[in-house]
């Protein structure tokens, strides 16, 4: 009786065992336009051009194919942020069936909005290098018109650099980037070397480039995403600790006046701002508000 009694205890274990749910392991994707597959001019990226609507479209392809790859890895629940523009570029009836999805604006962590400490890990997709660089398509650093570069501590950094410091902030590593080959080295010497860059074309000038071919360059995104995601651990969280000093260089003097009016906002230059922050978020918000305060003038 007692060798019958341990069997089926052994038998409801097993099944028990057997019918647990997998770990969470969740994703958070941040996808832009420039970055995207078939992009080569800001017309494409604009809501009021007739071209606007490929690009949308080659925007959810490419989500979707890493998104694809994320749960091929084992990813058990993946978000995406809308983060271009309006950052209502995706249409939901385009977007893949199985992933979660941010759309509209504005919010208040903007191209990061909706990631936190439960995200085993954060992917870039469609990014772009930062404003002044060669080669690469729509360089820019947030906001092409008000913003020649910012500096954190010292260390010029595109949008990837800074979505990624909050990815760490919440110390989420950032496993994968897709955009143009140049996009991706900077990547790559940004947020270290193990990360996964997938380049879906070579800029030519900063309005042309070279693209892949348009399966291929799909193929290796969902390839990319999950080796990105079976080999996480071996990326570490991009942190920036405090002070965090912030320097924001404008294209012109005009759009540094306001921003100086802020109490805790100092003149760095004839067109730069600075200000210190110990935390990073906080210094990430002040920011935000100082280019729109830029944008004004």
């Amino acid at each position: 009786m007692r060798k019958i009694m341990g069997f089926a205890i052994f038998l409801l274990t097993c099944s028990l065992l057997g019918g647990a749910e997998k770990a969470p392991l969740k994703v958070f994707v941040s996808v832009d336009m420039e970055g995207i597959w078939g992009v080569v001019h800001g017309e494409q990226t604009s809501s009021d051009s007739r071209d606007y609507s490929y690009a949308r479209k080659w925007m959810a392809e490419d989500v979707n194919a890493v998104v694809e790859g994320l749960l091929e890895a084992g990813a058990t629940e993946v978000v995406v942020n809308d983060s271009h523009g309006s950052m209502r570029n995706i249409l939901p009836q385009d977007f893949h069936p199985k992933a979660s999805l941010i759309s509209g604006s504005p919010k208040p962590l903007s191209m990061m909005q909706g990631i936190d400490g439960s995200f085993a890990a954060c992917v870039f997709v469609g990014y772009h290098a930062r404003a002044g660089t060669t080669a690469s398509i729509l360089d820019h650093t947030i906001s092409g018109a008000s913003i020649r570069a910012i500096r954190i501590n010292g260390l010029e950094l595109p949008e990837l650099g800074i979505n990624g410091a909050i990815a760490g902030y919440f110390k989420v590593p950032v496993i994968m980037l897709s955009g143009d080959v140049e996009t991706c080295r900077q990547a790559k010497a940004i947020l270290g070397s193990e990360l996964t860059a997938v380049d879906v074309k070579e800029g030519i000038g900063r309005l042309a480039a070279k693209l892949l071919p348009a399966e291929e360059a799909r193929r290796r995104l969902k390839e990319g995403a999950k080796e990105a995601l079976l080999k996480r651990d071996k990326v570490a969280p991009f942190k920036l600790g405090p002070p965090l000093n912030f320097e924001l260089e404008f294209q012109t003097s005009a759009q540094a006046e306001m921003p100086a009016l802020l109490p805790q906002v100092k003149r760095s230059g004839p067109r730069s701002v600075a200000f210190t922050a110990n935390d990073y978020l906080e210094g990430f918000r002040l920011m935000r508000a100082i280019i729109a305060l830029a944008a004004a003038s």
